[in-house]
């Protein structure tokens, strides 16, 4: 339901916020008391109800959901929190994780690492909670995921990698992920990089377009099976296949396959290196489908949020 509900706060605030910096204010910045005021000006009288009983109702912490956009919105959930509590177990050992966002060269970035983040992954704590596979559920890996993850190796070897890829392959003005992680917010007054939903440049287009999007709470698979054969040129899976059953997968390629128009292609992110779907779909279903490597591979070295291991292209090979 919070996902849901974000998209459709989103949606409207495209359309009646009055502009990018207000949309911004809200949404990219998340920390300011005017965000309350916009949205029981702007944003309330257009919620479906549904939505805005979920903003308007109370979290565990007896606060409403929608003052988080005055108090930063990206350090609460499961991954914010994940996040905050590295940033205490950094300072814990005498180090700031966000003085890596101090870096001016992509040399500087991987000195950082090496000589103040790298290190702690020996301690002996960091291990024992690396360690729990329950600890590794506020990062988004569930434990259908960890061994996947692991591949064999320790989790901490494992992060450690991890880490190193988000820290020093990108340069941070062109990766607004390690800005999340090592600042836990975006570089002041949109300075550095910016998800493309949240730059300036897009704002018109995605105003322009918001009333096309259809927001629904229902599963792929049903989805999917329900739209006409040979309409989908595109879908995105996310992770959500790391931790289905055979059964589940099949379903779901059943109705990719259905609804896929010749040449659609689906892409998809693991958190191994390999493909998990030779072996587990069906050949009558995934003999329909091209497995694009060179691509996936390229591909997935360019992903900035480094945490996945694998990221893969399918393209629609039979026809009709």
């Amino acid at each position: 339901h919070a996902h849901v509900a974000l998209v459709r706060l989103k949606l409207a605030g495209l359309r009646h916020l009055p502009g990018w910096q207000s949309f911004y204010r809200f949404f990219g910045e998340a920390d300011d008391r005017q965000n309350l005021a916009d949205y029981r000006r702007f944003l309330r009288p257009v919620l479906d109800v549904e939505t805005r009983r979920y903003w308007e109702s109370r979290s565990l912490t007896g606060r409403k959901r929608l003052s988080h956009f005055q108090t930063n919105i990206y350090r609460k959930g499961l991954l914010g929190r994940f996040i905050g509590i590295g940033h205490l177990l950094a300072k814990a050992y005498g180090h700031d994780v966000s003085g890596l966002l101090n870096a001016r060269s992509i040399d500087e970035q991987r000195r950082y690492f090496t000589q103040v983040l790298a290190p702690m992954f020996d301690r002996r704590a960091v291990k024992w909670i690396t360690g729990r596979r329950v600890s590794l559920y506020g990062l988004g890996i569930p434990p259908a995921q960890y061994e996947a993850l692991a591949d064999g190796a320790t989790m901490s070897s494992v992060l450690r990698e991890r880490l190193e890829r988000l820290a020093c392959d990108f340069p941070l003005r062109e990766n607004y992920f390690a800005w999340q992680a090592f600042g836990r917010s975006y570089a002041p007054g949109a300075s550095g990089p910016l998800p493309p939903y949240l730059q300036e440049r897009n704002f018109a287009a995605l105003r322009n377009r918001a009333e096309r999007i259809d927001v629904r709470h229902i599963s792929v698979t049903d989805a999917l099976a329900e739209m006409p054969a040979g309409s989908v040129h595109r879908a995105v899976l996310l992770d959500a296949q790391d931790w289905m059953t055979d059964t589940q997968l099949n379903e779901l390629w059943h109705s990719i396959t259905h609804a896929a128009a010749d040449g659609a292609r689906v892409i998809f992110r693991t958190a191994g290196k390999a493909t998990i779907l030779p072996g587990r779909v069906h050949e009558e279903i995934l003999g329909q489908w091209r497995y694009l490597d060179a691509l996936s591979s390229d591909l997935g070295k360019q992903d900035r949020s480094s945490i996945y291991g694998g990221f893969h292209v399918y393209e629609r090979a039979s026809a009709r």
